[in-house]
C-alpha cells in the first residue's frame, strides 16, 4: 500500500435544491446559443485558471454574462489558518465548495465581503437561460476549474496483495483484470435496474471508486457493487493460470473528502481526484488488511429508507446497522451471472463475538497507524450461492486477530517468587523491544 493518498453550505440559495448532475449533458439538449455561451465561458475560465494558480469558488447569473469569485489556489489555506476565527473560516469554506456552486447576487457579494475578494465578471454575447441544463452545465464548469467538499460518501479501495513483487506485465495484466472487474460489475448491476455512476482513480496497485451520485441510496449501491466486483475477481481469480488476475483486499468507508481536478497540460483534466478523511483511513485500514479480507470502516451515515418501520424515524445509523440493510437489499443481484453460472443467493455479515454476558456483538478491530494513531474497522464475510456451490468470500474467525492480552493485576501476582532484579543489558533490550512495539503498526480487536 502506498503511505499517502493519491492525486484523485454558506448560505445556499434555493437553487441548491436542484439535484446535481456530474455527468456531462449532451450537447444535442442544448442551443446552439447557449453553447456559444459555454464555449465562450469555458476560454475565460481556462484563461483565468491559469493552469491552477487561480480557483473558482462560485458564481452567480447576470443578465450579460455571470459574476464568478476566484482566488488564488493557496487562497483558502492562508484564510483557514493562523486566526481565532480558524475553525469558523474552514466550516465556511467547506460550505461553500459543497454542493451547488450558484448562488443569488446578493449571496454572491455576502460571500466577496466576508473574504474581502472582489468579484470577477465574466461578459457573454447573450444571457444564459434557466434551463436546467445549461445551468448544470455551467456548474460542471464552475467545479472543473475549483476545487469541492462532499461531506458523506461511500469510497471504496481495491488494494492488490504483494503487487511489486510481480513483473511489470504482470502487473499491467492485474490491474486491466480488475479494471475489468469494476466495467462488468457496473454492466451487470445496470442490467438489474441498479445504476453505479462510478469514476475510479488509481493509486498504482489498485484503484479509490465511489460513485458520482451523492446520497444515502447511492452508498448503499456502492456497497453491492463492492460485492459483486470481489465475487467476479474471485471467480477470474480460481479460473486463471499464472499471475494476471490479482489478489485483492477490499475497504469500504463513508467520510468526507475534496475533489479536485488536476491539471493536464495546460488544461484541468476532465477526471477527478478525491482526497480527505475517507481515503485517508481507507488506505491505513487496508494497510494492515490481509489477503482476500474485506473491510468497513466505524462510521455513521443517514439512512437510505429502506422501507422498515425500524428504521424510518433514523437520521443515522452506524455501520452495523448500515450493513444489515444493505445485507436485506442483495436480493436484487439473484440471476445474474459470474463465469456462466447464476447467483442464487447473496449474503453478508460483519463477523461476530460472543461475550460474557452471552450477548453477540460485532467484532471492532483497532489498526495503528506507523504515526500511533488508531483507527477502526469490522470484518466483513460473504456467502454465495453460485448454481449450487458454496463461494465464501473475506476472512473467517479463524484468520482474525484476537484481543491484546490485557496487562496482569498486580494484586494478582503477589505470590509469585520475587525475581532477581534485571541487569543494565537486559534492560537496554526491553526498552528497546517497548519502543519498535511502539512504533510498529499492529492490528487487534477492539
Amino acid at each position: 500500500m502506498p503511505d499517502s493518498t493519491p492525486k484523485s453550505t454558506a448560505g445556499q440559495s434555493g437553487s441548491d435544491s436542484r439535484k446535481s448532475n456530474e455527468g456531462a449533458v449532451p450537447l444535442e439538449a442544448i442551443s446552439i446559443v447557449q453553447r456559444g455561451n459555454l464555449k465562450s465561458l469555458e476560454k475565460t475560465l481556462r484563461k483565468q485558471w491559469r493552469m491552477g494558480q487561480n480557483i473558482v469558488l462560485c458564481w452567480s447569473a447576470d443578465e450579460r454574462g455571470l459574476l464568478v469569485i476566484l482566488v488564488p489556489h493557496y487562497f483558502l489555506g492562508n484564510y483557514c489558518a493562523g486566526t481565532e476565527d480558524s475553525e469558523k473560516n474552514e466550516s465556511f469554506v467547506r460550505d461553500l465548495i459543497s454542493g451547488v456552486r450558484q448562488k443569488t447576487r446578493e449571496e454572491l457579494f455576502a460571500i466577496s465581503e466576508r473574504l474581502d475578494v472582489s468579484p470577477t465578471f465574466i461578459k457573454l454575447s447573450t444571457a444564459l437561460t434557466d434551463e436546467p441544463q445549461v445551468m448544470d452545465s455551467v456548474e460542471e464548469l464552475i467545479k472543473r476549474y475549483g476545487i469541492s467538499y462532499v461531506d458523506s460518501r461511500a469510497v471504496l479501495l481495491f488494494d492488490i496483495v504483494d503487487f511489486s513483487l510481480y513483473t511489470p506485465f504482470e502487473q499491467a495484466s492485474q490491474l486491466n483484470s480488475l479494471s475489468y472487474s469494476l466495467n462488468s460489475a457496473c454492466n451487470k448491476l445496470l442490467g438489474k435496474g441498479i445504476t453505479i455512476n462510478f469514476t475510479r482513480t488509481t493509486t498504482g496497485d489498485g484503484y479509490y471508486v465511489w460513485n458520482r451520485d451523492l446520497g444515502s441510496a447511492a452508498n448503499q449501491d456502492l456497497f453491492t457493487f463492492m460485492l459483486l466486483v470481489v465475487a467476479d475477481n474471485a471467480v477470474a481469480q480460481a479460473a486463471s493460470k499464472g499471475n494476471t488476475v490479482p489478489v485483492i483486499r477490499t475497504g469500504y468507508h463513508i467520510g468526507g473528502h475534496y475533489e479536485l481536478y488536476q491539471a493536464e497540460g495546460v488544461n484541468p483534466s476532465m477526471f477527478s481526484y478525491i482526497v480527505g478523511d475517507v481515503t485517508i483511513e481507507l488506505a491505513r485500514m487496508l494497510d494492515l488488511a490481509q489477503a482476500h479480507q474485506v473491510l468497513v470502516g466505524d462510521f455513521h451515515c443517514e439512512q437510505a429508507g429502506w422501507g422498515g418501520d425500524a428504521v424510518k424515524s433514523i437520521t443515522s445509523v452506524s455501520t452495523t446497522s448500515f450493513v444489515n440493510a444493505c445485507n436485506r437489499v442483495l436480493g436484487a443481484v439473484v440471476g445474474i451471472q459470474l463465469s456462466n453460472k447464476s447467483i442464487e443467493s447473496l449474503s453478508c455479515h460483519l463477523s461476530e463475538v460472543v461475550e460474557q454476558d452471552g450477548q453477540t456483538r460485532p467484532r471492532r478491530f483497532r489498526i495503528v497507524d506507523k504515526h500511533g494513531l488508531s483507527h477502526y474497522a469490522y470484518n466483513l464475510e460473504v456467502a454465495i450461492d453460485l448454481a449450487g456451490e458454496t463461494l465464501s468470500l473475506g476472512l473467517d474467525d479463524a484468520h482474525l486477530p484476537t484481543r491484546v492480552a490485557q496487562p496482569q493485576d498486580p494484586q494478582k501476582s503477589s505470590s509469585r517468587p520475587s525475581e532477581p532484579p534485571a541487569s543494565a543489558a537486559e534492560l537496554a533490550d526491553d526498552l528497546a523491544s517497548m519502543l519498535k512495539k511502539h512504533n510498529g503498526k499492529t492490528i487487534s480487536e477492539d
